[in-house]
């Protein structure tokens, strides 16, 4: 199956590969979407638990993700 995913980089690529090569041993006891790595459960729980650990310095608005947080600090 393909999921259609683009990456800018070769190495974001092949890390992006082993989801898809790679046993999904850790569930979501919420929702059942399961994944390769424990660090990705973890970030995906903050959907349940509205968990928004980054905060952006300017004006306080705060992400679950540091990506989105990056990318929100470049607005100001």
């Amino acid at each position: 199956t393909e999921c259609r995913k683009c990456f800018k980089g070769r190495s974001r690529l092949l890390n992006h590969l082993q989801t898809h090569m790679t046993q999904k041993m850790f569930v979501c006891v919420e929702c059942g979407k399961s994944f390769s790595r424990k660090a990705s459960l973890m970030v995906h729980q903050r959907i349940h638990t509205g968990e928004r650990p980054y905060k952006c310095k300017e004006c306080e608005k705060t992400f679950s993700r540091r990506s989105n947080l990056t990318a929100h600090s470049k607005t100001h």
